[in-house]
């Protein structure tokens, strides 16, 4: 079966903008807000749970999350160099163990349903993670990925410094 592949014809206007989502469940604001809160007191740094959000995000063909948690990121000093090599992380030898650790996790849950997460790969993340961060870890990739899966389908417009 063909992917359909999106062209310069294809239509992309929002469906539903950010703001007008945000007025039609406000308690899912609430929710995630209370997450957001627990997740700062993790003691998983800002730039990799920045970083886990943009990976999952680029997985996901979410252009407003790639957009928002750049913008975040950029807010925080992480390394122009960091961000711009998320998609190849593997090969950039730029990251630290923890954050490689961090991006191959957030790739391996994002993409659960294409594979089976082996004992190996478990133990390898997991020596960079004490059990609470990694359960913490896991909760920011869930997190985003459902922000993808409201995002991505409302195309919410990508929020372009400068543009907003």
């Amino acid at each position: 079966m063909a992917t359909a592949i999106a062209t310069a014809t294809t239509p992309t206007a929002p469906r539903l903008e950010y703001q007008e989502f945000q007025k039609a469940v406000p308690e899912f604001a609430t929710a995630t807000a209370a997450i957001n809160h627990a997740l700062r007191k993790s003691g998983i740094e800002a730039e990799i749970r920045e970083m886990v959000k943009i990976r999952a995000s680029q997985l996901n063909g979410c252009a407003f999350c790639i957009q928002f948690h750049l913008n975040e990121a950029r807010k925080l000093g992480i390394a122009a160099e960091k961000l711009d090599l998320l998609p190849a992380w593997r090969e950039a030898g730029i990251y630290s163990e923890r954050e490689a650790a961090a991006l191959e996790w957030t790739e391996h849950v994002t993409l659960l349903a294409a594979h089976h997460i082996d004992d190996e790969t478990f133990k390898r993340i997991r020596a960079q993670f004490p059990e609470g961060q990694l359960a913490f870890l896991t909760v920011t990739i869930s997190q985003i990925n459902a922000w993808n899966r409201i995002a991505a389908p409302f195309r919410f417009t990508p929020p372009i410094p400068g543009t907003v």
